[in-house]
């Protein structure tokens, strides 16, 4: 999955959601000690639970830390297994080449796999289900991979660069990550920020529009709709940023269709609307949610000038209800959100606030599969899987330890779990990945269903459980 080369910590510079700072205090050391010790005294607990909680469980341990992963299109249906694409990325430490892997990954379909299998993992060795189909060598990290749903073998990357990078990976040659080797060519290079655009990145289901957001406090807006199509064939010569490390002199550079100021400091995460083009909304480091439309002009519609009590990492909409947007951030917390509360002088009180995570929320996603239940990672090493149907209800709360809303803790990683995504083509599937370079110097990707007795409805289950004691009585009987 990764390359053959030896082994190496990750980079030492500064910056949020990966890397470790070049220099810690003593107190600072005690405490990510501390920290790694209680995730690892979860892991062991978790790991003794596996064949309980899991329908299926897949561990690849990777060479160099993913900041980012990603499902692409399925390729092939079986009987017992289907496989799918799946982008990630390693970030090394220079001694190899920055790289983004596209990976064929066999997906066991539900009830299929035996409980021992399950519980049999080696989380030192990689998975035989991820299989690495081809590498590209990337100017610079991947800190975020987006597919275009127009056509999934286009993904849309982030770096630390002013642009936005698109590459065909069907057309893209494969590369060896060895020092000295050459890097890939974008495909496109899509321009307009100002300062290096890191993590904030969208593609809109609708349309061929990509949404990023960066350091110099703007979004920018573009569509490839007329190089969706044509982009390996296309030669044209690229046109490099101030500050750029794009350094490729055959690809096409794209200009935005709109630049839209707002925030008070670096944006952190973008997401289109799941029903229009034109809808967009963002978070910072300023602690503000705004909503955006494109049709009445570059400035905001809605904002939420403290959305919460620090620096926001992330947003995601509801796609199954548009009104329902969630937030995370460096104070701990998800918070969900109405947009029919939101006004224009920066009021809008959050519809719940989540308290699961001891440390800042890195990535928010909705299932796609119920509408009321989404996900979150954070730097504690725990995904969380909320319902926000059962908060208030006060059976569900009376019966559970948990705070209101969760049911599901996946705590397989042991550091900090950077991104997750959920599997739209196969129901209740995850893949994650943990950026465990304090304790061995690489990553970790897990990709996992969790037993569907856990999110059933509850009358379902003890039906389901009363015929499978009647089944085990009857053969009782008989012998």
């Amino acid at each position: 999955m990764t390359s053959e080369a030896t082994t190496g910590p990750p980079s030492n510079q500064s910056k949020k959601r990966g890397r470790p700072k070049s220099s810690k205090s003593k107190e600072e050391k005690d405490k990510m000690k501390k920290s790694s010790g209680g995730v690892e005294a979860k892991y062991v607990q978790w790991k003794s639970l596996v064949p309980v909680l899991y329908d299926w469980f897949s561990n690849h341990n990777l060479l160099w830390p993913s900041l980012s992963c990603r499902w692409g299109p399925v390729l092939e249906q079986g009987s017992f297994k289907n496989r799918q694409r799946i982008y990630i990325s390693e970030r090394t430490d220079g001694s190899v080449p920055n790289t983004l892997i596209i990976a064929n990954c066999d997906i066991v379909k539900p009830r299929v796999a035996a409980e021992s299998h399950i519980a049999n993992f080696n989380e030192e060795a990689r998975s035989p289900f991820v299989k690495k189909y081809k590498t590209l060598i990337h100017p610079g990290e991947v800190n975020r991979i987006r597919e275009i749903p127009q056509n999934k073998n286009i993904v849309a990357t982030h770096s630390d660069c002013p642009e936005v990078l698109i590459w065909d990976v069907e057309a893209q040659p494969n590369k060896h990550a060895v020092h000295g080797a050459a890097e890939s060519n974008p495909d496109l290079v899509l321009t307009g920020h100002q300062d290096n655009a890191e993590f904030a990145l969208d593609t809109c289901r609708i349309e061929p529009f990509v949404l990023s957001g960066g350091k110099d406090k703007t979004l920018v807006l573009w569509s490839i709709q007329d190089h969706i199509s044509t982009l390996a064939a296309d030669s044209s010569k690229a046109t490099e940023s101030a500050g750029s490390i794009v350094k490729t002199a055959g690809n096409h550079s794209i200009g935005p269709r709109g630049i839209f100021h707002g925030h008070q400091d670096t944006v952190e995460d973008v997401q289109f609307s799941p029903t229009s083009s034109q809808e967009f909304c963002s978070v910072g480091d300023d602690s503000a949610l705004i909503l955006w439309d494109a049709r009445a002009g570059l400035d905001p519609v809605s904002k939420v000038e403290k959305a919460h009590n620090a620096d926001l990492h992330c947003v995601d909409w509801n796609s199954h209800d548009p009104n329902l947007i969630l937030t995370g951030s460096a104070d701990n917390t998800v918070r969900l959100f109405d947009r029919r509360n939101l006004t224009t002088d920066g009021a809008g009180l959050p519809v719940h606030t989540f308290e699961g995570h001891t440390e800042a929320v890195l990535c928010v996603q909705w299932s796609p599969d119920k509408s009321s239940v989404f996900g979150s990672c954070a730097e504690d090493g725990l995904l969380n899987i909320w319902d926000y149907d059962k908060v208030g209800k006060k059976e569900s709360e009376a019966e559970s330890p948990n705070p209101p809303g969760l049911f599901f803790q996946h705590a397989g990683h042991r550091s900090k779990v950077v991104d997750f995504h959920w599997n739209e083509a196969d129901p209740w599937t995850v893949v994650s990945t943990s950026d465990d370079g304090d304790l061995s110097g690489g990553g970790t990707l897990q990709i996992w269903r969790m037993s569907d007795l856990i999110y059933r409805p509850r009358d379902e289950v003890i039906a389901e459980l009363q015929q499978f004691k009647d089944h085990v009585l009857e053969c009782s009987a008989k012998s």
